[in-house]
């Protein structure tokens, strides 16, 4: 199962980027994981919150597949905990399923139209958190799920 995270608009801090391509390095031994990133919505302060959320929600749907199950980063998701996630993961990879999109939204949410279509919501904690924050915190998530079902010796309960 290949694993894609999107996320709307770039990453002002190289520090945040360099930590969340060391766990995307390391990912790649043990998952096929990709990060896709939408830019950013061009004129933005020139449009309402609802014209850029459409926009966004726009290219987010044009980066999944028919086929594939679109999962929320979401404030009002489902809340787990590492070894729940890590058993979250293991039954979509059991489930059969080609691609795993958890997406990452703008700084007001999600479209309609990009409710409509996901899958589900999960929610990394009721605080919230930037956005570049969130894709370091998801990554190590997502390395820690796989060091779980693997049973390495990174996870300590």
């Amino acid at each position: 199962m290949k694993i894609k995270l999107i996320a709307v608009g770039k990453t002002d801090s190289s520090a945040i980027e360099g930590l969340y391509n060391e766990y995307i390095k390391r990912l790649s031994r043990m998952a096929d994981f990709s990060l896709e990133i939408i830019p950013d919505v061009k004129n933005a302060k020139n449009l309402s919150q609802e014209e850029q959320k459409t926009r966004e929600g726009d290219a987010i749907l044009s980066s999944v597949n028919g086929a594939d199950v679109v999962i929320l980063l979401d404030e009002k998701g489902r809340e787990y905990t590492s070894v729940e996630f890590a058993g979250y993961l293991q039954k979509h990879m059991n489930s059969g399923i080609r691609t795993l999109c958890f997406v990452i939204g703008g700084p007001y949410g999600f479209s309609s139209a990009v409710y409509n279509r996901s899958n589900g919501k999960i929610s990394l904690s009721r605080m919230t958190f930037s956005h570049q924050m969130i894709r370091l915190f998801f990554i190590e998530q997502i390395y820690r799920a796989h060091t779980i079902i693997a049973g390495l010796p990174y996870h300590h309960d």
